[in-house]
């Protein structure tokens, strides 16, 4: 199984509105996403997003994406 440490997380702050704190997308795995009243505490929740993300497309038969290496900002 792929390690959940190997994919890039890309980490924002909530709005008041959205609730603050901070969100933590997976680009690789679409739908993957957490968050945390703080950037690292958002970082750990995803951690467990991962594994249940992993542990779901295994249990569906669907392909598990490969971590990418490098993210783009435009």
């Amino acid at each position: 199984m792929t390690d959940r440490l190997e994919y890039p997380v890309v980490i924002a702050p909530l709005s008041a509105e959205d609730g603050g704190g901070f969100s933590a997308l997976v680009p690789d795995l679409p739908g993957c996403i957490s968050d945390g009243d703080t950037p690292e505490e958002a970082i750990a929740n995803v951690q467990d997003a991962i594994a249940s993300w992993i542990e779901a497309a295994h249990e569906l038969g669907r392909t598990i994406p490969r971590p990418s290496r490098k993210l783009a900002f435009a």
